[in-house]
């Protein structure tokens, strides 16, 4: 593996950086008081590319390799302090634009595929239940086959940006009892008879990130709007995930990065006892945690881009570069409070804004000990 980024590489990572910083950070402590979506910023990074970066130019990407698409993002988290709005940006790549561009049918990408990728409508991924979380394929979201398509019945809870969206990629299944092997995949639009979001959801953390249940009831899919084949919507959310796990820590990447530069320009700047307080060993040891955290962290996440960019599975290397960085973040952002004090509590200093996002990355896209289990699965235990 050979992480020696080219220019051009790094170009990306840096003009994204700048575009974020100069783009996307204004008023952003009351967006997050009041748990405020900007649909204005979610353009302007359609604009500028960002939801394209790794798909086809023929429907509107730049078509980059998933290495330089994960340093992308890593410099969208440095340079946006709204976490928020990267994880919903990430969320719709990865588990909506991804699914249709990989086994769409090729009306449903000449459909969807442009007008999610320019911005013009916005999409969710409801997969998590009110009674099924972890244990994702125990699912009572129903079909059944009708004349002309499926009729759909259940509930989603926690889906990112469901208040918002227009088209929502669905899971449900034929019979429990199928487990996994009963799941399809549906896309259905915002405006189908019978298809509602109940409620929006408020947050800790992510709050400028929309968050709601999505309802179905009696509701009818078109036969064309069946997302792959029967039964293989399983793989196709497992395959989602590994994505989704993967570039989404790309941002977090950034956002420990920008922390540790924080950290360490007050560490050099605050002075008591009549000396710059980095030069504590209470203080300067918790800086030098942050630093090796965060390599560690780009090592195994990179580790994952490099395999997918080699088409090799990726599932084990995902699942600890979850855990890791996931864990890793808010780590550090607990260390970064504690080495601002006073300053790193309130929330005008944006501090402890990173800790309440942070922890919602060791539940989203699998929990912490969901990882562990699929390690050790793995591992052969």
């Amino acid at each position: 593996m050979d992480f020696s980024w080219s220019d051009e590489q790094l170009e990306f990572k840096r003009s994204v950086a700048e575009f974020a910083q100069r783009e996307l950070n204004h008023g952003m402590v009351e967006r997050d008081k009041e748990g405020k979506f900007s649909r204005e910023n979610w353009q302007k990074c359609a604009d500028f590319g960002i939801l394209g970066l790794s798909f086809p130019e023929e429907f509107g990407g730049s078509e980059l390799d998933i290495l330089t698409t994960m340093l992308t993002m890593e410099g969208m988290g440095y340079g946006s302090r709204d976490n928020g709005l990267s994880f919903a940006l990430n969320a719709q790549m990865w588990s909506v634009q991804h699914p249709i561009l990989t086994v769409g049918t090729e009306e449903q990408k000449q459909k969807y595929l442009p007008r999610l990728i320019s911005g013009e409508i916005i999409g969710a991924h409801g997969m998590t239940e009110p009674d099924s979380g972890s244990d994702a394929y125990s699912l009572r979201t129903r079909y059944e086959k009708v004349d002309g398509g499926y009729c759909l019945n259940g509930t989603k809870m926690f889906v990112t940006s469901a208040p918002i969206c227009d088209i929502a990629v669905v899971f449900a299944t034929k019979d429990p009892k199928l487990g996994m092997w009963g799941i399809t995949a549906f896309i259905v639009e915002m405006g189908t008879p019978g298809f509602s979001v109940s409620r929006d959801i408020e947050k800790m953390g992510l709050r400028t990130s929309p968050t709601g249940e999505l309802v179905l009831e009696d509701c009818f899919i078109p036969e064309e709007n069946l997302l792959g084949r029967e039964g293989g919507g399983a793989k196709i959310f497992a395959h989602s995930m590994e994505w989704e796990r993967s570039c989404i820590l790309g941002s977090h990447l950034g956002a420990m990065e920008f922390q540790l530069e924080k950290c360490v320009q007050y560490a050099r700047d605050r002075k008591q006892g009549g000396q710059p307080i980095g030069k504590y060993q209470s203080i300067s040891n918790r800086i030098a945690d942050m630093k090796v955290r965060l390599e560690t962290a780009r090592n195994l996440l990179y580790k994952v881009a490099w395999l997918k960019s080699q088409k090799k599975t990726a599932t084990m290397e995902a699942a600890m570069a979850k855990l890791y960085i996931s864990e890793s973040y808010v780590a550090s952002s607990l260390d970064a409070i504690r080495i601002l004090g006073g300053y790193g509590y309130m929330t005008e200093f944006e501090i402890e804004r990173d800790l309440r996002d942070a922890m919602g990355g060791t539940i989203y896209s699998g929990t912490s000990d969901i990882q562990r289990n699929i390690i050790s699965r793995l591992l052969g235990l």
